[in-house]
Order: structure tokens, then C-alpha cells, then sequence
């Protein structure tokens, strides 16, 4: 591995399967039973936020390694569809089966998602000692998403002071009492969630180094020297219903912290990336929202 790669993990990776209706569903009790609607072949699609993060960086030609905690079955799919993506990966090996999310296409999208694996004691052993080899030569570290069960909450916190102790930055997207936790080991960057005014400074006193604040389709960003809020309110074509892929916000903002950009050169190519990835970076569609992105500093 060479010294300037970027590891994204993913603790509670996800199986996506895709089933789209073979043909018209009927409305209504069917007689005699239980209807069944005949439906395509699956599509495989590996997920969860980290895994996001890794197959855009590699999109856009950076060297990335996908490590995190996959299992069964499900697990290889998750390897076997990001190494399709050209993304090598380095997951640590779980006995349990890797959660699988499903959608399915009748009349509307309805998707069904799986409770994450149980992690026990041994395996969370052997994934922090992997995890300390891939900090080794480490140029960035992503931590991204939820934690399976069997994880104690302040696991983003050792992760985030194992990388602090190795010299390595961290980007942490996490919520809830995990991210609370982890930002006394101040990462580099949080990506948070949240519809309160102040939640960027909140971070900030807790020990975060920046934290970009994610509500809705508008990001605000506040560190120590300042704060800058960005939208795509000029977006020449919709944003999608469910909003920014937090997947691809975060690889966004991955290379300026290491490159040093500007905090709205930053947000421009982060808000493009996170509005028009859906699955794979179209260049088309980044190109075309890079300059409707308005960032205003604050």
C-alpha cells in the first residue's frame, strides 16, 4: 500500500439488492390467495456511506482502500462489486452475515433493510489490529456511518485516537452518542446532520477541527477561522427527493483537507459530487452543477 492512500471504513456495510416488477401488478385482493409478482434478477449494489466515499475517491482518481467489517455471503457481494469498481479492499472478516438492504421497483420504490450483524470480541480484536496496519501508511482515514451491535459507542472514538496516535487525519461522519464521543479525540473534520443553528460550534468547543453541517440540500461549514454556508438553489437540473448522497459529500471534502483548497472550492466540489452521484460519479452532471454551487461566507 503506498503512502498517500485513503482508507474509508465501513463497520455495518450493506448488501443492496434490487428487484424491479416483471410486469403490471394488479390492484386489489387477488381470489384464492396470496398473489405473486414475478420480478427481474437481483442487482447487486454495495453500500453504506464508507463504501460511497471509497468507490467516488476512486472515480476521481485517488488511491483508496474500502476496510470495515463484511460477512457471509453478503460480504462477498460487497467485495466482488467494489473490486468491479476497481476499488481493492481490505474488510476485516465477520462470521455473521453482512446486513442486505432491499428495494423493489412495482408501482413505487419500497425498500426493506436487514438489522446489521452481531460483532463479537474476537472479531473486534482482529479489526483493530488490521485496522492499525492500514493507519501505517495511511495518508487519510474516513470513518463513516452506524455502528453494528455488538460495538460499545465510543468505538469511533478509539478508532479516531488510534489514527491521532499514528499522525494520520480523520474525517468522521457519525451521529448520535458515537459522534459526541469521538470528537474529544479531535478529528480533522466532522460530518454531521443536524437543523440546529449553533450545532457546528457545539462540535467545535467538543474538540472537532471543522465540522460541516449537513441540513437538507444546504451545508455549513464552521471551523476556527470562519464559517460558509452552500447550496445548489441555481442547480440546473433537480436535485434528487432524497437529497445529497452523504456517501459522495464526504469523498468530496476528502481531498481538500489533504491538498489544503479553500473552504468554497471544498463545499463547490462536494455539494456537485453529493447532488448528482447516484450509484456512480456521472462527470457530465458534476461538471454541470460545479457552478451552481453558492457558497457564502458567514
Amino acid at each position: 500500500m503506498s503512502d498517500d492512500v485513503i482508507v474509508t471504513i465501513t463497520l455495518n456495510a450493506a448488501l443492496h439488492v434490487s428487484y424491479a416488477a416483471a410486469g403490471p401488478v394488479a390492484d386489489g385482493p387477488v381470489p384464492g390467495g396470496t398473489a405473486v409478482v414475478p420480478v427481474s434478477h437481483p442487482r447487486y449494489r454495495a453500500g453504506g456511506r464508507g463504501v460511497t466515499a471509497a468507490r467516488v475517491l476512486s472515480a476521481f482518481g485517488h488511491d483508496v482502500l474500502a476496510g470495515g467489517l463484511v460477512g457471509g455471503a453478503a460480504g462477498e457481494l460487497i467485495r466482488e462489486d467494489l473490486a468491479r469498481s476497481a476499488v481493492p479492499t481490505a474488510f476485516t472478516q465477520i462470521r455473521a452475515e453482512s446486513r442486505r438492504i432491499f428495494q423493489f421497483e412495482v408501482a413505487s420504490s419500497m425498500r426493506f433493510g436487514e438489522p446489521g450483524p452481531y460483532i463479537t470480541t474476537e472479531e473486534l480484536g482482529r479489526f483493530a489490529a488490521d485496522y492499525r496496519k492500514l493507519l501505517s501508511s495511511a495518508a487519510a482515514v474516513v470513518l463513516c456511518g452506524s455502528l453494528p451491535e455488538g460495538l460499545p459507542p465510543d468505538m469511533y472514538a478509539s478508532l479516531v485516537r488510534y489514527a491521532a496516535e499514528a499522525g494520520v487525519p480523520v474525517i468522521l461522519d457519525a451521529g448520535g452518542e458515537e459522534l459526541v464521543l469521538a470528537v474529544r479525540n479531535r478529528p480533522a473534520l466532522v460530518v454531521a446532520e443536524s437543523q440546529e443553528a449553533d450545532a457546528g460550534q457545539s462540535l467545535i468547543r467538543r474538540g472537532a477541527a471543522a465540522v460541516a453541517v449537513v441540513c437538507g440540500q444546504v451545508v455549513r461549514v464552521v471551523t476556527a477561522e470562519g464559517e460558509w454556508l452552500a447550496s445548489l438553489e441555481k442547480a440546473p437540473r433537480a436535485v434528487p427527493a432524497d437529497g445529497l448522497d452523504r456517501g459522495a459529500l464526504v469523498a468530496g471534502l476528502v481531498p481538500g483537507e489533504l491538498l489544503g483548497w479553500s473552504w468554497p472550492d471544498r463545499l463547490r466540489h462536494s455539494l456537485a459530487l453529493a447532488a448528482g452521484a447516484r450509484g456512480d460519479v456521472d462527470s457530465a452532471v458534476y461538471e454541470e452543477l460545479l457552478d451552481s454551487v453558492t457558497v457564502t461566507p458567514l
